[in-house]
């Protein structure tokens, strides 16, 4: 009971502490980089941008009245569980915002504040979902939206974003658009690297009819994991036996020379493995 209950306080403790951090740096970002130089990467923090130019409304009033009004409709509308997991970084991102106000880095080249923009803003969102939390804005109103109207929230985000984005063209010129897409672009792709992890592993499907011995060279001397799946041929029927193992991305030449020198036929397709958990899993090793 004890020991319980010190794992969900040590649970909470770091899901606070990848919160509070991963909204520093959203904070940061958006402060250092974004901000200053006009880049409307979609989001309450792209809306923020253009209503800061065209109605000159300080940024964190901005999002913490948005943010108030999103959390307010998803208690009544999504009820309390993601109320609770959302309202810590949607008012931590104001208060960052506020306080980190005079760090801005406006004497950069553009493209170089889409980027680092980007990288930091998105490394912070996905540390804040590390810490199963939310940073409010655009997942709230996708939620919302989903609720009622059956769409992918991938589908929703991007409506979302390319709204916003949209909206920057009767403010900004094109060129701070086009600067805004790759802030964009580079903070999903951060957000699924911290997600995810920074190793990238591929998934290996091999058939071949002298599956034992590749198998078990794989086993023996790669020292990996392989999984036997019963197929049949498209052709003939054929019962087969097809070959699976997940590798990371630098043990690919090997596996490939070893299936080649016992089947130099074989069929082999690889696919990217985003995410891989489980026991006996060797990648991570």
């Amino acid at each position: 009971m004890v020991q319980t209950l010190q794992k969900k306080m040590g649970t909470r403790f770091s899901d606070t502490l990848f919160i509070v951090i991963g909204t520093l740096f959203v904070a940061f970002g958006f402060n250092a980089f974004l901000l200053p130089n006009r880049i409307v990467s979609g989001g309450i923090n792209g809306l923020t941008i253009i209503l800061y130019e065209t109605l000159h409304l300080t940024p964190s009033i901005v999002l913490f009245s948005v943010n108030f009004v999103l959390l307010t409709l998803s208690f009544f509308l999504l009820g309390k569980e993601i109320f609770f997991k959302s309202i810590l970084g949607s008012f931590l991102v104001p208060l960052f915002v506020s306080l980190l106000h005079g760090v801005a880095l406006s004497h950069i080249e553009p493209i170089l504040a889409a980027i680092f923009g980007g990288i930091t803003v998105g490394l912070g969102v996905g540390l804040v979902f590390l810490g199963k939390g939310s940073t409010g804005g655009t997942a709230l109103i996708a939620l919302i939206v989903q609720k009622y109207i059956p769409i992918k929230l991938g589908i929703i985000l991007g409506i979302c974003d390319g709204l916003v984005i949209l909206s920057a063209l009767f403010v900004f010129d094109v060129q701070a658009v086009l600067f805004a897409l790759i802030a964009l672009y580079l903070t999903s792709r951060m957000v699924d690297t911290v997600q995810v992890g920074p190793e990238s592993s591929k998934n290996v499907m091999i058939i071949s009819n002298n599956y034992k011995k590749i198998r078990e060279q794989i086993i023996s001397d790669l020292d990996l994991g392989a999984t036997l799946i019963s197929i049949e041929g498209g052709l003939n029927l054929e019962e087969k036996k097809m070959i699976m193992v997940v590798i990371q991305e630098n043990q690919f030449i090997a596996l490939k020379q070893a299936i080649l020198d016992i089947d130099d036929e074989a069929f082999v397709v690889v696919t990217s493995a985003h995410e891989v958990v489980g026991k006996g899993f060797t990648a991570y090793r």
